[in-house]
């Protein structure tokens, strides 16, 4: 049985603990009697027949009727799949959802069905390249859809091939992508690497278009989502399931398909397997293998370092497939997210620390430009949490990365402009919600990239800045250790070239001898706070 996730109470033995620093690492030493860990649990045992388990489940979906039953010969059929931004990092090939497409086509194929599109559920993110297409679905269904315009990525900007489904109770427009909506039956892949993702989330944000995300995507929903990973306290997560409603209302059948990986990251014997392991159980084959690794990304050339973490590959193992109606299915999903990830911790702490890794879900084959940082650090692990924050209001959040000043030109061209200039005139989300998002939304030039090329939809480096809003509001002070000066300062949080120097800063907020929280990660761990 694999090992669960447990709080570490850090005393004068406890080993300086790992600190993920971007593509490098740190190790730092956290003072003793006022300090602890929380790990996360080892990876979850896999299943070991994934094709059975995945055949499984179409027969015997929750709360609706075997696939095979619900296709037909003059039936559309539209396969829909989440895109790049998960798993984090990409999985072995072959990915889940390869599998997973596979098996639907061949049920559709034996029913006669030959009018299927492919579809990559964007919302505003990047289009996907053909590399990644084909490490999402293989390549045989790529050869086979996509020469023939059958696969392809989600056009947010194509007024052609947007439906508008209605208006929830609350006002909020749904519009989502054409020839899912007018389809007999859409299939949805998903992946749940955390809890955060599937449910209606999938349709209602992934097939949707600015007119609709604008509803949850803002200051105001972001600030009353108290946890992402919790979606009973998420408006977020209320905004999708009131859109979900009007989707089902206007008479689109989904039919839900969501899988569920374990943790394993780095593998149990791989160049990288000692970043899962706990530092005082690391033989001296593995504080050679950390010295070696630590040592070794030191000498590449920044291109070169970002290059050799971008192409690994994680060979995670799945722990659930469910298909079916999208609500059971989703609750069952979360039981199983849970089960890897929640690890329950007593109390809030003073200060939060938090290593950020090199990738999230908006840099992949790409660059971790200074806005993603601040993202990843208060939007997505600040929000790791059920319940309470670990870290108390008023706190301080001290991160580990090099923020570089640096952005990739085409696919983050809005998030150069909006570094530039929103972020030199406010930090605060309300003011740059109103006095600039707009602008940006609609730029036509912004658009064009979006729609032709691989950029970021002009107004998504608002949208993470709006992901970190709860966090800002929330904490006392943010920290960033080992940052580019610059770039730290011009995200409004403070500079520190070490730890040490970052809890001296710290006190000015906390006071003295205040107690520390590390979450330690990847991979990932969510905290159920009490």
């Amino acid at each position: 049985m694999p090992r669960p996730g447990f709080v570490l109470e850090v005393d004068g033995s406890t080993p300086p603990i790992l600190f993920h620093h971007g593509e490098g690492f740190r190790l730092e030493k956290l003072p003793a009697g006022r300090s602890r860990v929380v790990y996360p649990g080892e990876p979850l045992e896999p299943i070991d027949d994934v094709d059975q388990a995945i055949e499984d489940a179409l027969l015997h979906p929750l709360d609706t009727d075997p696939l095979p039953a619900l296709l037909r010969p003059d039936m559309k059929l539209t396969i829909c799949f989440d895109d790049v931004s998960l798993p984090l990092p990409p999985m072995k090939r072959p990915d889940i959802r390869q599998r997973v497409i596979e098996a639907v086509l061949d049920m559709a194929a034996a029913a006669g069905v030959d009018d299927v599109h492919l579809i990559a559920a964007l919302a505003l993110h990047r289009r996907m390249t053909e590399s990644e297409l084909r490490q999402a679905v293989g390549d045989r269904v790529y050869d086979a859809f996509e020469p023939k315009g059958l696969l392809y990525n989600h056009d947010a900007e194509d007024p052609d091939n947007l439906s508008f489904l209605g208006t929830t109770d609350k006002g909020e427009e749904v519009e989502i992508n054409k020839r899912a909506a007018e389809s007999d039956l859409i299939v949805y892949v998903n992946i749940n690497l955390v809890a955060m993702d599937g449910g209606h989330k999938s349709t209602a944000t992934g097939l949707a278009s600015y007119r609709s995300l604008r509803h949850h995507h803002n200051v105001n929903v972001m600030r009353h989502s108290r946890s992402f990973m919790d979606r009973h306290s998420s408006e977020l997560h209320h905004s999708n399931w009131r859109m979900g409603e009007v989707i089902r209302n206007a008479g689109v059948k989904i039919f839900q398909i969501e899988t569920t990986l374990n943790n394993d990251t780095f593998g149990q014997d791989g160049p990288m397997s000692v970043l899962a392991k706990r530092e005082w159980e690391w033989s001296t084959r593995d504080r050679a293998a950390f010295v070696g690794l630590q040592q070794g990304v030191k000498l590449l050339k920044p291109a070169a370092r970002r290059k050799a973490f971008q192409t690994w590959r994680a060979p995670y193992g799945l722990t659930s497939v469910t298909a079916g109606a999208v609500d059971p299915v989703h609750e069952r999903t979360l039981e199983r997210c849970f089960e890897q990830h929640l690890v329950s911790v007593e109390g809030q702490t003073d200060i939060l620390t938090m290593g950020l890794p090199y990738i999230c879900p908006y840099n992949v084959n790409s660059i971790m430009n200074p806005i993603l940082v601040m993202c990843l650090g208060l939007g997505y692990f600040f929000n790791m949490y059920r319940g309470k924050p670990l870290v108390r209001e008023g706190g301080v959040l001290i991160m580990t990365h090099p923020t570089p000043w640096e952005f990739h030109p085409v696919h983050h061209p809005s998030y150069i402009d909006f570094f530039e200039q929103v972020l030199a005139e406010t930090t605060d989300p309300l003011e740059m919600e109103q006095r600039y998002e707009k602008q940006f939304a609609e730029d036509e030039w912004y658009r064009h990239l979006y729609r032709t090329s691989y950029a970021y939809h002009g107004v998504h480096p608002f949208y993470m800045w709006y992901w970190g809003s709860h966090a800002l509001e929330h904490l006392g002070r943010v920290i960033i250790v080992g940052g580019d000066p610059k770039a730290v300062r011009r995200l409004g949080f403070k500079p520190a070239s070490t730890m040490a120097d970052a809890f001296e800063m710290a006190s000015d907020v906390v006071g003295a001898a205040p107690t520390i929280t590390h979450l330690h990660n990847p991979p990932i761990v969510m905290a159920d706070v009490t």
